[in-house]
């Protein structure tokens, strides 16, 4: 990969560690950006050894959103990628569980971002912001679905139609955030809940993923019927006693581990 991408990549044990890589603009949203993160997001999900995902960004911020920039120049960030291009999400749909590591502020596209991992580590410096009336533009990545759902309706309107910026603290009340870890803690948190995650066989695993994407969007009453097909057709095709067995046994000791 060239020293000058914009998307860098490391394995750390199962995990695969994105990291978007133009510190001196924040991590803004370039076409070059966009394209390449779509596409390492794409060969981490694919490669066996990788576990889980960890996505964060270089120096002190997470992402500005768009490169306004580019947006007010060729607006190829917005025409050649994304909605506009037929891509209604940042990355495919994986397999693979990403964990956002939110290391600075996360405003605007930079929010999507975050909204679509499966979960969220924010560093105290973290900060949250929906900017896109104020720049003058529509979300196209699914944000006025996805953030309800974290942090209820209103305040998601509340975040869109003021902008302000909300304190990884406040994330947290919200449940915007999984859990709020001084800065230099971000990293080791979230590598810590990949190995955990590593811990669950990668069949499971993803049937879980995909599981969540079909119910959420549902009436209870639906989610109740798909989770109950899912898992019927689910043990069907993979149940065993002696697995079941040696599962259990593993996780009666990981909790006797635990507890002390």
């Amino acid at each position: 990969m060239p020293d000058n991408s914009p998307v860098t990549v490391e394995r750390q044990g199962p995990a695969a560690i994105v990291r978007l890589d133009r510190p001196e603009r924040r991590n803004a949203l370039n076409s070059a950006l966009l394209a390449r993160l779509a596409d390492e997001m794409a060969t981490c999900d694919a490669d066996p050894e990788v576990r889980a995902i960890v996505l964060t960004g270089a120096g002190s911020s997470f992402c500005a959103g768009l490169d306004l920039r580019e947006l007010g120049s060729t607006g190829d960030n917005m025409r050649k990628v994304g909605p506009f291009a037929g891509d209604p999400r940042p990355w495919p749909l994986l397999s693979t569980p990403v964990i956002g590591a939110v290391n600075g502020p996360a405003a605007t596209g930079g929010l999507e971002l975050a909204l679509h991992c499966d979960l969220l580590v924010a560093a105290e410096s973290a900060a949250f912001a929906d900017t896109h009336a104020r720049v003058g533009v529509l979300p196209g990545w699914g944000l006025t679905y996805l953030l309800p759902q974290a942090v209820g309706v209103r305040r998601a309107r509340e975040m869109s139609l003021t902008g302000r910026m909300v304190t990884a603290a406040q994330a947290l009340v919200w449940g915007l955030v999984n859990h709020v870890v001084p800065d230099e803690d971000l990293l080791a948190t979230a590598l810590g809940i990949a190995e955990q995650m590593a811990e669950i066989e990668p069949g499971i695993r993803a049937e879980f993923l995909d599981l969540y994407r079909a119910t959420t969007g549902t009436t209870l009453t639906e989610a109740i019927d798909i989770e109950a097909q899912r898992s019927v057709a689910w043990a069907e095709a993979t149940f065993s006693p002696d697995a079941v067995s040696a599962r259990s046994d593993r996780i009666i000791r990981r909790g006797r581990a635990q507890i002390g």
